[in-house]
């Protein structure tokens, strides 16, 4: 064996983008090395909210038989519906489209897990490793340089996939700080789970308040057992102006008067998490480059009204898999060879995410819009599909 390992590609980060990707191209034959910062299983803030689109994707990748396995676990939580409460108090509930696969509340250290595993008994390998940098050679990613078992040592490759995260050390690395996501298209979040909560069985609950307007608060029950994860988020230059403070918003939350009316025992709260986000609204952001390319929450592909990115992740992982499988086989992985990738993931996503921020600017300008689109939604079946549409 030589002393500097080579690979065809390394996915830095197994979540759902990464471990995607990873599947993906070993099921088409390529050496595959999956590197993490964790080992698994491992949490992850989030909302745990998993829309049956992703779900669709992924069963039909060939994960059906370890999801249904999770099911029977009692890892997965069925959701068939949702409750949006207006800052007055209006109220929509609405059902979610009948399908054959329901959008699911499942903790993310149990979702990202099988995503993981699939990947590794697909043919990828996994290892615990701290990646510090991209290695690049004459403007090219060539590979990355990793901590591993108390040491750096350089791992080569002939794509880099930078797939670990909002605070991505490849993206940092790759894009220019001017090129980076400013905060009107970034959010800030804050997760906790709640233990002795009244549910609606089989509903996600939004809570939009003038307080955090244009972001929400939200309940996603995990467990027929009054247990929910909830949280709230907000757009980060909105946070930021008013010197917010994400623990005391938590606390207002739990504090509003429908909500205590429901706490069993004032409130029995844990695992309190915050963590920040990038939305996939900025303009001309680049995802492609010469050995390399950025997925998931590391390129910045989370809506602008709900904050979700999973759905975005599985899509941009499937993207990027086209990509560099035509890279490979032309025996180019220069940026003009993979920048297909910026193209592709524009014609998927961009429409969506603009009107989405669109539409999170108009609340922020316009608040009462929220009441007086809820009012109307009770009588208008086309606003209710976009309020579903957009949550």
């Amino acid at each position: 064996m030589s002393q500097e390992e080579e690979r065809d590609v390394i996915v830095v980060g197994a979540g759902p983008a990464g471990a995607t990707t990873a599947t993906i191209l070993a099921q088409q034959g390529y050496d595959v090395l999956l590197l993490d910062r964790s080992e698994f299983p491992r949490d992850k803030a989030c909302g745990d909210g998993i829309p049956a689109g992703a779900f669709k994707r992924l069963y039909r990748r060939g994960m059906g038989d370890k999801f249904e396995e999770a099911k029977a676990r009692g890892e997965m939580y069925p959701i068939t519906g949702m409750r949006l409460m207006s800052p007055k108090g209006h109220v929509i509930e609405a059902g979610f489209p009948e399908d054959d696969l329901f959008s699911h509340v499942m903790p993310r250290i149990y979702f990202d897990a099988v995503i993981q595993e699939y990947a590794m008994e697909s043919g990828a390998e996994f290892r615990a490793a701290a990646v510090k940098e991209p290695l690049i050679e004459d403007g090219r990613v060539v590979g990355v340089n990793a901590r591993m078992n108390g040491s750096v040592k350089p791992i080569r490759s002939k794509v880099v996939v930078g797939a670990d995260g909002v605070t991505s050390v490849v993206t940092r690395s790759l894009r220019p700080t001017s090129k980076q996501h400013k905060d009107t298209h970034r959010a800030i979040a804050v997760r906790a789970y709640i233990h002795d909560i009244e549910i609606f069985p089989g509903e996600v609950e939004f809570f939009l308040y003038d307080e955090i307007l244009p972001g929400y608060g939200w309940i996603f029950p995990t467990a027929e057992d009054d247990e929910a994860n909830i949280g709230l988020g907000m757009r980060l230059d909105v946070f930021r102006k008013i010197h917010g403070d994400l623990n005391v918003f938590l606390q207002q939350f739990l504090a509003l008067p429908m909500l205590q009316r429901r706490l069993k025992r004032g409130g029995d709260v844990s695992n309190v998490r915050a963590w920040q986000l990038n939305f996939g609204s900025q303009k001309n952001l680049q995802q492609a480059y010469d050995g390399a390319l950025l997925v998931g929450d590391a390129a910045g592909f989370i809506n602008p009204i709900t904050g979700g990115g999973i759905h975005n992740a599985i899509i941009s992982a499937e993207l990027a898999a086209q990509a560099i499988d035509d890279a490979l086989r032309s025996g180019d992985v220069s940026r003009e060879q993979l920048e297909v990738y910026d193209q592709l993931t524009h014609e998927e996503m961009w429409k969506g995410m603009r009107r989405s921020y669109l539409f999170q600017r108009m609340l922020i300008h316009f608040p009462w819009l929220v009441d007086f689109l809820v009012v109307r939604a009770k009588e208008n079946h086309a606003i209710v599909q976009t309020f579903l549409d957009k949550l």
